[in-house]
């Protein structure tokens, strides 16, 4: 079967915030955040929980916990086997916080945005 393709969403000024943020966490904390990305490239959207989970309107979540520290990475599908990583952060709440969802839905905006301008 065929890998998907996993996509650091990029802002226009070139920052990659999940690529920062997996950067910014421990060696165990990245080491599983790896594995659970691999397991994205491999199943795709046929992964579920307790890996992955659909938040809203087409936003997944990537769970990763290490230890006390949990950890969510939102994403999206794109057709062509792609997901494209928007936003992470360190789980506090016991749901995933609105603005961050919200954050998630932006960056999936601006992304396809600016996709139709280069083709």
């Amino acid at each position: 079967m065929e890998k998907f393709e996993i996509v650091f969403y990029e802002t226009i000024t070139g920052i990659r915030p999940v690529e920062d943020f997996i950067l910014a966490q421990n060696i165990k904390m990245q080491v599983k955040i790896f594995r659970s990305l691999t397991l994205l490239e491999e199943q795709g959207n046929n992964l579920r929980e307790p890996d992955s989970k659909l938040l809203s309107d087409g936003i997944f979540e990537i769970r990763v916990k290490q230890s006390n520290n949990i950890t969510r990475i939102l994403y999206f599908f794109v057709v062509g086997r792609k997901a494209v990583l928007t936003n992470a952060f360190v789980k506090k709440t016991i749901k995933t916080p609105i603005k961050e969802i919200q954050l998630a839905k932006e960056r999936r905006s601006d992304y396809f945005k600016r996709a139709l301008k280069n083709e």
